[in-house]
C-alpha cells in the first residue's frame, strides 16, 4: 500500500538517513525543488553515494524525482543514477503522455544497457499540473495520460508551482482551494481514473497544523486519491492514519469480494444489489488496486 509519498532532499546525507526511519510507504529522493541550481552535481553525487550504500528495503518504495525535460538535467540525473536501480522515477512538470514516453525511452534505454535482474521495470509518476499546459494535458485527447507507457503508475497534483504559473496570490480562501487550483485536483482525479492509474494529492504546506492535514487528507481519500505526498516526516503518519481502512470499511470491504468470487457480475450484500465499481472500491479499499497492476501487465 503506497499512502504517504515523502519528499526528501537529495542533498543532504542526514535527511536522507532519517528518511529510513519515517513510516512512509514511499520516499521521493528530490533533485529538483529542493536542490539550487549550483548543487545539482553534488546533490546527484550524494544521492548515488546514500542509495549504493543502502540495501533495499522492503517496506518503503525509493523513487527519484529528476529534474523536467525542458531544463536539460534529466539525462544527467538518470545517467547519475540510475545504476542504483530506484522502484520510480517522478517526472515534474509534466505536459501530458508524450512528456511520460520520453522519460519512459530513456529508461528503456538504460535498463537494457543495466538490466534490473529479478526487480520489474521503474514506475513513472507524473506532477500533471504545474503550469496551466500541464491542466489542460490532463483533459486532452490526442495525449491524455491513457495514452502513456505502461511504466506510468500514478499522477500528482501540485498547487505551489502552478501559482507561479498563474500569477495566482493565493490558492486557498477560508481553508478552501480557489476554483482554477479545484480545476487542477479534479482533473488529476479525472485523468487518473480515465487512465487506470493511481491518483496521488498535493503535498500539505503547513507543517504543524495536524487539524488542517487531518481535513486535507480525509478529504483526499473520500473523493477518489490513493495517497498524499508529503514534505516532512511529522506529516507522514497523520497521512498514514487517514488513507488506512477502518475495521468497519474493512469488514464491507470482504464482504463485497466475497459476494463476486464466483466471477459473477453483480452480487448481493444484505439484501442490496452490488455491481462492479463497488468491487473495485472493495478491493482499493483492501489494498489491492488493480489499476496500476493491469497497466504494468
Amino acid at each position: 500500500m503506497k499512502r504517504s509519498w515523502l519528499f526528501v532532499p537529495a542533498d543532504s546525507s542526514r535527511k536522507l538517513a532519517k528518511s529510513l526511519t519515517t513510516h512512509a510507504d514511499v520516499l521521493i529522493f528530490d533533485l529538483e525543488d529542493a536542490v539550487a541550481p549550483q548543487e545539482k552535481a553534488a546533490a546527484r553525487a550524494c544521492l548515488a553515494r546514500f542509495l549504493s550504500e543502502q540495501p533495499s528495503a522492503a517496506k518503503q518504495a525509493r523513487y527519484i524525482r529528476v529534474n523536467d525535460l525542458s531544463t536539460g538535467l534529466t539525462l544527467d540525473d538518470l545517467a547519475a543514477v540510475a545504476h542504483c536501480n530506484p522502484d520510480g522515477w517522478v517526472l515534474p512538470k509534466s505536459r501530458n503522455a508524450d512528456d511520460v514516453n520520453q522519460l519512459a525511452h530513456y529508461l528503456d534505454a538504460i535498463e537494457r544497457l543495466c538490466p534490473r535482474g529479478d526487480k520489474a521495470p521503474a514506475r513513472i509518476v507524473a506532477i500533471a499540473s504545474e503550469h496551466a499546459e500541464g491542466v489542460f494535458g490532463m483533459a486532452s485527447g490526442a495525449t491524455g495520460y491513457h495514452h502513456a507507457s505502461p511504466r506510468l503508475e500514478a499522477l500528482m497534483w501540485g498547487a505551489e508551482d502552478l501559482s507561479a504559473d498563474l500569477g495566482a496570490a493565493v490558492s486557498r480562501r477560508d481553508g478552501n482551494w480557489t476554483t482554477v487550483f479545484s480545476l487542477a485536483r479534479a482533473y488529476c482525479l479525472l485523468a487518473a481514473a480515465k487512465a487506470g492509474l493511481l491518483a496521488i494529492d498535493t503535498v500539505p504546506t503547513e507543517l504543524h497544523n495536524t487539524d488542517a492535514l487531518t481535513a486535507e487528507a480525509t478529504a483526499a481519500k473520500q473523493d477518489g486519491f490513493s495517497a498524499k505526498a508529503a514534505i516532512h516526516p511529522i506529516q507522514v503518519d497523520v497521512i498514514n492514519d487517514c488513507f488506512t481502512a477502518s475495521e468497519t470499511e474493512r469488514q464491507w470491504a470482504s464482504a463485497v469480494v466475497a459476494a463476486f468470487a464466483d466471477g459473477a457480475g453483480v452480487g448481493v450484500l444484505d439484501g442490496r444489489m452490488l455491481d462492479r465499481p463497488h468491487l473495485r472500491l472493495a478491493e482499493r479499499i483492501l489494498g489491492i488496486d488493480t489499476r496500476s497492476e493491469a497497466r504494468a501487465g
